[in-house]
């Protein structure tokens, strides 16, 4: 009889042979093994390729190898110094030759590795007194295992869990379980030329060859990343087909959102008129809109998002959107009620039988009679459109008839917070939501994290933007014997600065911390500030301004507003300026230390420049002392398209940036790579809808119906969702 996955993870691993009380609880605590499956899907780290050893006479100084080999002689010693160190030396003969290998603070390369113990070491070939030699390599014990590739599993030095005892044990569970059932339709394996399951799980523990190896693991990548767009899509089409929606009127008289567009004095990007049709399709049908809009900086998202607004309100409903700061939100509701400055409502009640469009700010800085007024004229349906904070959601706050919701720099809000303005539509229904993010997320990512909505991208700028034209200036590392050159590095940029100034332009300097750290090197705003604007410093007579967490609410009002109305020269602030300050006469903006960034958050502060008509400049200045740092900084330079940053920024950082906080539960994605398995994320959700169709309880797939809950579980599930 083929098992299912689900029996196997029925099984405590103490079924196994050999694998008794102490066993069990050591593979519990070191690699949260608790049933069968759990070992069965302990998938091997590395496979070493007997074929493709390289033989130690064969080596020269310089060369990446791999060697297999037989322990001679091992020993370990303390160093002098302070503190002490453990050196262990070793040398390894295999029927070439012999080389030495040393281990610094690693004593336990003794116990691990005794004479007569065959191992493959993975490391760059050194020379040490005329001697080849392998420093600190990568070591996977061989043990007496047979054939031409051999799978190393992570192993436990602290539990003396080795990775034969793992071979061992896995290869009483292939042996054992026999077949494995595949719930996956063979037209779906056939079209992607997947092997059947019993091969994969046989092919990624005990390979005959590469081919086979890879073959497994495409499958079981696969089968991973299915279950997770299974579990989202389901979640999707469970909503879609329970939750009560409105279905807006799209068109007719009067038409809101095209009296808006004809209004604007600049024509709708391509990119901006996909989008819009995309929510007017969402709206326009009787389930909830849950749609994610990506845009990168400058792409024109508020206009997109003022035209759902607008379909709302035409139908008789409210909208609201939410910003995560105050100075956004109050930017919102500035340039908003400029957009539809004029626009005018039916109104039997009024004498002119019409009304003023009204737009209202609700945040935690207005005065309480404005808020008084504000709540009675949301709870009355007075007001249409409600842009604040999260003050929209606090208690209290009730609308007449809710029936779009805009959220902007999602991220920044947790699921609760959104459901919360969403809940509060006074009718029953469920309005429709629009979250939106100027942090361009890479495709496969947006499919795996944001898989519960639906996705439009705004692609490309509005014409009349001007490209920023960034650039590294690298900085000596600072050697405690003065800082002279590395302000000379630079003087061109404080130049190019006061020569912008001088034209009557504006800048920014950034910096990543409130005060002086020794301990991460970084300079602060405020010592910036005071050696910038000093007599003899390199902005000395300009009007510089200083902004950071730290200055107090009512102060920083009024740094910023006088830096908007060209009041200030110069803003030297933290990271606050990265979302939601619109300064068009600002044209270069200057990053300290900008290798202490990552790739977003350059990116978001460099959209604070190149907002006008003028060329503009950024500056990233930092000493680039990593390779991910210098290549972050490279990145920066070359391209000014968000969404390609975000490929970089996925590759350089991996994935864990997206999926970390999935700490509970499996971890589903064992196999799967969002960098390396681009394409394999589509096919697997473009299979997902196929099986789910219209039927989000998986009836006619009920094996993979049963699987979606092992792997995941209701905490993993909800995550997705909560993304």
């Amino acid at each position: 009889m083929a098992r299912r996955l689900t029996q196997l993870a029925d099984l405590p691993v103490t079924e196994l042979k050999g694998v008794g009380p102490k066993h069990a609880e050591a593979l519990a605590r070191a690699f949260d093994i608790h049933s069968v499956l759990d070992l069965l899907t302990h998938y091997p780290r590395r496979w070493v390729d007997r074929g493709n050893r390289q033989l130690i006479r064969d080596l020269h100084v310089g060369d990446e190898a791999m060697v297999i080999a037989t322990v001679q002689r091992i020993s370990a010693r303390r160093t002098k110094g302070r503190p002490p160190k453990v050196l262990v030396s070793a040398t390894l003969r295999d029927e070439s030759g012999s080389i030495a290998v040393s281990f610094f603070n690693q004593g336990w390369r003794e116990r691990q590795l005794p004479v007569g113990t065959e191992c493959a070491l993975f490391g760059k070939v050194g020379e040490y007194n005329g001697r080849l030699q392998l420093s600190n390599p990568v070591v996977d014990l061989v043990g007496n295992r047979t054939g031409r590739i051999i799978a190393m599993y992570p192993q436990s030095e602290k539990e003396r869990l080795t990775t034969w005892d793992i071979a061992t044990w896995m290869e009483e569970v292939l042996e054992r379980a026999g077949q494995f059932a595949d719930p996956v339709p063979a037209e779906v394996l056939g079209r992607f030329g997947l092997v059947d399951r019993t091969t994969a799980f046989r092919g990624i523990h005990a390979p005959d060859d590469m081919a086979d190896k890879e073959a497994a693991r495409k499958r079981l990548v696969f089968d991973e990343l299915l279950r997770v767009q299974l579990a989202l899509v389901r979640r999707k089409r469970t909503l879609e087909r329970t939750a009560k929606g409105i279905a807006h009127r799209i068109g007719g008289e009067p038409d809101f959102v095209a009296q808006f567009h004809a209004r604007l004095p600049f024509p709708l990007t391509a990119a901006q008129r996909r989008t819009s049709a995309e929510i007017d399709a969402d709206l326009a049908a009787p389930h909830p809109m849950h749609r994610l809009l990506q845009g990168d900086v400058g792409a024109g998202k508020t206009v997109v998002a003022v035209s759902a607004l607008l379909a709302g309100v035409q139908g008789g409903y409210q909208g609201a959107l939410m910003a995560p700061t105050e100075v956004l939100a109050e930017q919102h509701f500035a340039g908003i009620r400029e957009l539809l400055d004029g626009f005018t409502l039916v109104d039997e009640t009024s004498l002119f039988g019409e009304r003023p469009l009204a737009v209202e700010l609700l945040s935690n800085r207005i005065s309480a009679a404005e808020r008084r007024r504000v709540l009675a004229g949301l709870a009355a349906g007075d007001v249409d459109l409600a842009i604040g904070t999260h003050a929209l959601i606090q208690e209290g706050v009730a609308f007449a008839s809710l029936g779009v919701v805009v959220i902007d720099e999602q991220h920044r809000f947790g699921v609760e917070q959104r459901a919360a303005l969403r809940d509060k539509s006074g009718t029953g229904a469920t309005p429709d939501v629009l979250v939106m993010t100027a942090t361009p997320i890479p495709r496969t990512a947006a499919m795996t994290v944001y898989g519960d909505l639906d996705v439009s991208v705004l692609d490309e700028l509005p014409p009349g933007r001007t490209p920023v034209t960034t650039r590294w200036v690298p900085i000596p590392e600072a050697d405690g014997a003065g800082t002279a050159p590395l302000f000379e590095a630079e003087a061109p940029v404080w130049e190019k600065v006061r020569a912008e100034v001088a034209a009557g332009r504006q800048a920014y300097v950034v910096c990543p911390l409130i005060e002086e750290s020794e301990k991460l090197e970084v300079r602060s705003a405020e010592e910036t500030y005071e050696r910038l604007t000093a007599g003899s410093g390199e902005l000395a007579g300009l009007r510089v301004g200083l902004l950071h967490g730290r200055v107090a609410m009512a102060q920083r009002d009024e740094v910023m507003a006088a830096f908007r109305d060209g009041g200030l020269d110069v803003l030297v602030a933290t990271t606050v300026i990265e979302v939601g300050v619109d300064v068009p006469n600002a044209t270069v903006m200057v990053i300290l230390d900008a290798d202490r960034f990552g790739i977003a958050q350059l990116h978001q502060l460099r959209g604070r420049v190149g907002r006008g008509a003028d060329r503009s400049w950024c500056f990233l200045v930092g000493a680039g002392t990593t390779p991910d740092g210098e290549a972050r900084l490279e990145a920066l330079v070359r391209s000014t398209d968000g969404f390609e940053l975000a490929e970089v920024d996925l590759d350089l950082r991996g994935e864990g940036t997206l999926m970390g906080e999935r700490q509970k539960g499996r971890n589903d994605l064992k196999l799967a790579s969002l960098r390396r398995d681009r394409e394999w994320v589509a096919r697997a959700r473009d299979v997902a809808f196929e099986l789910i169709g219209a039927a989000p309880d998986l009836e006619a797939h009920p094996g993979l119906a049963e699987e979606v809950p092992l792997f995941l579980g209701d905490v993993e599930a909800d995550f997705l969702l909560k993304s």
